[in-house]
C-alpha cells in the first residue's frame, strides 16, 4: 500500500547585512529588537528604520537613510532592524502592514512615526524638528521671523531666572513632541520666549503663558482656567484652533482618499513648486504665502499687518498726499472706493461677428449728490445689491448700444431711496482679452472715461474699477491692500489653496495638463470637482504673485473668462489616407463645427467591445458617402474631454451634425439596430431637411450641384456593384464545378469505405481465431508448468532425504569407531587390574553393553521417524 507523501518545507535562508558594514547605520539584520532597545538607552535621539529585505521601497529608502545618517550620525543614533525574519524578535513583537517604517525617539518620548516622503531632505528636516522641537526666540527680529511664517505658530513664555527649568517648561516641550507625533507634516511650529520685553510684544505677561498666533483671525492664549495644563491638552488646543491658509499635500503613492477628501471641500488651487525643506529661504513660497494672506484677509485684521510688513509690504494710505486736488474731490465723491460694494454684470447681447460683449460694473453710491453727509458702507448688503440690479435691468436697453473702447459711466437714482445713486460703468470687451493680467497692454491700462447722457447727474470724471482689475482701471489711485484682499469672503467661489512639491509629485501636474518637456517644474491649476471642470495657468508665464492673483480673480468673478482645460489624447497620429477621422479634444471644434460638411460622430472607448464591432460598418459607410460632403469621425471618450453639452453616459453613441445646422445635432435612435441601411436612412433623412430660411437662386444652384454630385456618386457606386455582381457570378460557376468534383470524389471515397469495411470484418474473424488458439496454447502451458512444479518439489524432497541419510551413515560410522575404542580400553584395564573382583568387572561390562544397545535402539527409532516424515 502506498503512503501519502509528506510535505517538505525548505527553511528560510539566514539573513545577511542590509546596510554596508562601513555605513553609519547599525544594521540588526537578525531582528534583535531587545538589543536595539538597549542601544536606545544611551542616546538622546534615536531613529529606527524597520525594513524587509525583499521590499523594493525599503531598498529605495536605504540610500536616503544612509545619506541622512552621514550628516547627522554625530547627533542621532541610526538603527536599522530587519522585521521580516521569522526567528527575530522584531517579527514576533511588531506587526507592520507596510515597509519601511521609521520611528524616532527623543529620550524616553516616542515612538514618533514618520509618514512623509522617503526622501533624504524630508527625513532630515523631520529629524531636526524632533531634535529641536522648540525654537528659541531671543529678540524682536526673531519674533517677527517666527510670526511671518505661513505655518501656525505656538509661543510659550518662561522665565529662566528663578530656576533652571521653570514650571510648565517640560510640559510645553513635551507638547511640541506630541504635535510632531500627531501631525507628521509638522505644520505647527513651537517657540519659547525668555525675554520679558519680547513677550510683551504679543501680550504675554505671566511665565508659563502659551500663545497661538493666527494671521487673519484673532490670536489666542491658552485658557489655563478652563483646560488643565498638560502636554496633550496644549497640543490638542493648538491643532483644533490653528489657522490653515495654505496646506501641503503629500500623497504617499498608494491607494488613498487624500486628494478626493480635499477636493470635495470645494474649488481648490493646486500649486506645484520645487521645494527643498532644508533651504533657509524660499522666495517663491514667501510670495505665494503673501497672496494667501491677502486672499483670506477679509476684515483687514491688524494681526496680519506686522507679517506683511516683515515680508516687504508697506502700508499705503487710501490716497497719497501727492495726488492732485481733482483726485481728492474724486475721493469725496466716490467714497465707496474705500468700501466697495459692486457687482459685475455681463449683458446678454453678444456680437457674433466681433466676438465682443458689454461688461458693466454696477456699484452702490450713497454719497453722490449729498454733500453735507457722508455715509460709509462697511459691508455689502445683498438687499441693496438686489435693488440696484432691479434698477439696472429696467434700464439695460440703454447699455446695449455701447460699442466703444472707452469706459462710459452713468448714474441713476434708486427707486427706494432718494439719497442713493447707482453707478454703472460699461465697456465693450473682447473675450480673448479678458485675462486681466497686470501688464502694460491690459485693456484697462489707460482708460478714457466718459459719461453717457442717458443718466442723471453725469458730471463725475472717474469710475469705479472692476474688483478683479481695480489698479489697472484707475492707475493713479493707490488703494489700500492688493486686488485680492479679502476676496475669499466676497465671492461664492472660495478657493482652498494647496501646495505640492513638484520634485516628488510632478506626475499629478502632468495629469492636470502640465507639459512633460518643461525644465522649470512650476505649475498651477484650479480644480472644481462639483462643476467637473479645471483650469490651468499658462505655463509660458512665470509663477509669481501677480500671476496667481490674476488667476484667482478671473476664477472668482461671476462670468469667469478662464477657459476650461480639456485633456487631449497625445497618442493620436493623423493620417490623410484614413477613411474614418480620429477626433481629439483639440480638433473637436474644427472637425465638427467649423467643417462645411455633414459630420457623423461615433463616441467609443477602448474597453467597449460592442464599439469595436461597429468599425467595419463605419468603414463601409465612409466609403459609400461622398467625401466632399460627409465626414465620418469617431472620438475616444476615455482619453479626451468634451464640452459638457456633448458628453454622454452611454457607449456607443452616434451623433449627426448636419451642414449649416451644426447646433441642431441629432442622436441616432437607441431602439434601432446599428447597421448600414439604418445609418444611411438616418443620415439621408436628417441631411435633406429644408432650412427654415427661404432658399435663393444660389442656394438652389448649390442644391442642384449637390444632387448631381449625389447622383454621379451613386452611379459610380452602382457600376461598382455591377462589377462586383459579375465577379460573384464567375465565382459562383467556379464554385459549382468544384462542388461537382467534390461529389464524385465523395462517391469514390464511399466505395473505398465499403471495401475497407469488408477487409476489416475478415481481419476481425482471423483475429478471433488467433485469440482462441492463443488461449488454448496458454492453457496447455499452464498445465505443463504445474507438472514441472510438482517434479521440482519431489526432487527437492529426495535431495533432503539423501542429505539426511549421509548424515546418519556418518554418525553411525563414528559410533562404531568409538565402540571399538571402548572395547580396547576395557581389555587393557582388565589386563592391568587382574586383582580386581571378577564379578564387578562382569557387571560393569554388562551394564555398558546395555547402555550401548539402548543408544543404538534410540538412533534406529529416530532414523525410522525421519523416514516416516
Amino acid at each position: 500500500s502506498c503512503s501519502r507523501a509528506k510535505d517538505v518545507t525548505m527553511p528560510a535562508k539566514l539573513p545577511v547585512n542590509f546596510f554596508s558594514t562601513r555605513s553609519p547605520v547599525i544594521d540588526l539584520f537578525r531582528g534583535q529588537l531587545d538589543y536595539a532597545d538597549h542601544l536606545r538607552q544611551d542616546s538622546e535621539i534615536v531613529l529606527y528604520f524597520f525594513y524587509a529585505p525583499w521590499c523594493g521601497q525599503s531598498i529605495a529608502a536605504r540610500e536616503e537613510i544612509e545619506h541622512v545618517a552621514s550628516r547627522l550620525s554625530d547627533q542621532v543614533l541610526f538603527v536599522a532592524v530587519n522585521c521580516w525574519w521569522n526567528q527575530g524578535k522584531c517579527r514576533k513583537q511588531k506587526h507592520f502592514f507596510y515597509f519601511p517604517v521609521i520611528h524616532l525617539y527623543h529620550r524616553s518620548f516616542g515612538p514618533i512615526e514618520y509618514k512623509g516622503p522617503m526622501s533624504a531632505v524630508y527625513i532630515e528636516k523631520f529629524v531636526r524638528r524632533v531634535m529641536t522641537p522648540l525654537l528659541y526666540i531671543s529678540s524682536r527680529s526673531k519674533l517677527l521671523d517666527f510670526l511671518s511664517n505661513y505655518e501656525p505658530g505656538v509661543l510659550g513664555y518662561f522665565e529662566f531666572n528663578a530656576s533652571p527649568q521653570p514650571p510648565g517648561y517640560l510640559t510645553f516641550f513635551t507638547s511640541a513632541l506630541h504635535s510632531l507625533k500627531k501631525d507628521y507634516l509638522g505644520t505647527i511650529r513651537f517657540g519659547v520666549i525668555t525675554d520679558k520685553h519680547v513677550a510683551e510684544e504679543i501680550s504675554l505677561v505671566h511665565s508659563g503663558s502659551v500663545y497661538l498666533h493666527r494671521h487673519v483671525n484673532t490670536s489666542l492664549i491658552y485658557p489655563n482656567d478652563i483646560m488643565n495644563y498638560t502636554a496633550e491638552n496644549i497640543c490638542k488646543w493648538a491643532l483644533e484652533n490653528r489657522e490653515m491658509l495654505i496646506r501641503w499635500l503629500r500623497p504617499h503613492g498608494g491607494k488613498s482618499l487624500l486628494l478626493n477628501n480635499e477636493l470635495k471641500k470645494g474649488p481648490a488651487l493646486l500649486i506645484f513648486i520645487p521645494y527643498n525643506p532644508l533651504a533657509e529661504i524660499h522666495p517663491l513660497l514667501d510670495e505665494i504665502t503673501k497672496v494667501a494672506l491677502e486672499y483670506h484677509n477679509c476684515n483687514k485684521s491688524q494681526a496680519a499687518e506686522p507679517d506683511l510688513q516683515h515680508l516687504g509690504d508697506t502700508d499705503s494710505p487710501a490716497f497719497d498726499s501727492s495726488v492732485p486736488d481733482a483726485h481728492m474731490k474724486l475721493s469725496e465723491t466716490f467714497s465707496i472706493t474705500k468700501y466697495p460694494c459692486c457687482n459685475t454684470v455681463v449683458l446678454p447681447q453678444w456680437h457674433s461677428i466681433s466676438r465682443t460683449h458689454n461688461v458693466c460694473e454696477l456699484c452702490i453710491n450713497q454719497t453722490l449728490g449729498v454733500k453735507p453727509n457722508k455715509v460709509h458702507v462697511p459691508h455689502c448688503n445683498f438687499l441693496e445689491i438686489e435693488a440696484a440690479l432691479d434698477s439696472f435691468y429696467l434700464q439695460e436697453h440703454t447699455f446695449f448700444q455701447v460699442i466703444s473702447n472707452t469706459i462710459e459711466c452713468s448714474n441713476f437714482l434708486s427707486f427706494y431711496s432718494p439719497f442713493s445713486y447707482y453707478t454703472a460703468c460699461c465697456r465693450t470687451v473682447n473675450r480673448h482679452f479678458l485675462s486681466f493680467i497686470s501688464s502694460e497692454k491690459t485693456i484697462f491700462q489707460t482708460p478714457k472715461v466718459a459719461f453717457s447722457s442717458h443718466g442723471k447727474k453725469g458730471n463725475t470724471q472717474h469710475s469705479i474699477p472692476h474688483i478683479e482689475d481695480r489698479n489697472c482701471f484707475i492707475p493713479d489711485l493707490h488703494i489700500t491692500g492688493t486686488n485680492i484682499t479679502g476676496l475669499s469672503c466676497r465671492t461664492n467661489k472660495t478657493l482652498n489653496l494647496y501646495l505640492l512639491d513638484s520634485n516628488l509629485f510632478w506626475i499629478y501636474a502632468e495629469r492636470l495638463g502640465a507639459s512633460r518637456s518643461t525644465h522649470l517644474k512650476e505649475f498651477a491649476a484650479i480644480v472644481d470637482l462639483k462643476e467637473e471642470v479645471h483650469y490651468v495657468l499658462d505655463q509660458n508665464r512665470s509663477l509669481v504673485g501677480s500671476t496667481l492673483e490674476n488667476f484667482i480673480k478671473n476664477f472668482s468673478i461671476l462670468y469667469s473668462p478662464l477657459k476650461r482645460h480639456l485633456v487631449d489624447d497625445p497618442s493620436v497620429h493623423f493620417h490623410e489616407q484614413r477613411v474614418i477621422t480620429e477626433v481629439t479634444t483639440n480638433t473637436f471644434h474644427d472637425t465638427v463645427f467649423l467643417s462645411e460638411k455633414n459630420v457623423l460622430l461615433l463616441y467609443y472607448a477602448q474597453w467597449c467591445g460592442f464599439c469595436a464591432s461597429l468599425n467595419h460598418i463605419f468603414i463601409q459607410l465612409a466609403r459609400l458617402l461622398p467625401p466632399d460632403n460627409f465626414t465620418v469621425a469617431r472620438i475616444d471618450t476615455t482619453r479626451n474631454d468634451l464640452p459638457w453639452e456633448f458628453m454622454t453616459d452611454r457607449l456607443p453613441t452616434i451623433l449627426f451634425f448636419p451642414h449649416q445646422r451644426k447646433e441642431q445635432s441629432v442622436k441616432f435612435p437607441e431602439d434601432f439596430s446599428v447597421n448600414l441601411p439604418n445609418l444611411l436612412k438616418f443620415i439621408l433623412h436628417h441631411s435633406s431637411l429644408s432650412s427654415s430660411e427661404p432658399c435663393t437662386k444660389e442656394c438652389l444652384h448649390k442644391e442642384t450641384v449637390l444632387q448631381q454630385g449625389h447622383i454621379s456618386h451613386l452611379e459610380r457606386e452602382i457600376q461598382k456593384l455591377r462589377s462586383e455582381i459579375s465577379a460573384l457570378h464567375q465565382a459562383h460557376d467556379q464554385l459549382e464545378a468544384q462542388l461537382s468534383e467534390a461529389r464524385r470524389e465523395e462517391h469514390r471515397l464511399q466505395q473505398q469505405k465499403h471495401a475497407l469495411e469488408k477487409q476489416h470484418k475478415t481481419l476481425q474473424l482471423h483475429s478471433e481465431q488467433l485469440q482462441a488458439t492463443y488461449d488454448q496454447k496458454n492453457q496447455e502451458l499452464l498445465e505443463m508448468a504445474e507438472k514441472l512444479q510438482e517434479l521440482a518439489d519431489a526432487s527437492e524432497n529426495l535431495l533432503k532425504e539423501n542429505t539426511l541419510l549421509r548424515i546418519l551413515v556418518a554418525s553411525r560410522e563414528g559410533r562404531l569407531q568409538s565402540k571399538d575404542e571402548i572395547k580396547e580400553s576395557l581389555q587393557s584395564e582388565q589386563t592391568l587390574s587382574e586383582d580386581n573382583d571378577i564379578s564387578v568387572s562382569t557387571a560393569t561390562a554388562t551394564l555398558e553393553e546395555k547402555r550401548i544397545d539402548n543408544i543404538d535402539t534410540i538412533e534406529t527409532e529416530h532414523s525410522s521417524g525421519n523416514r516416516t516424515e
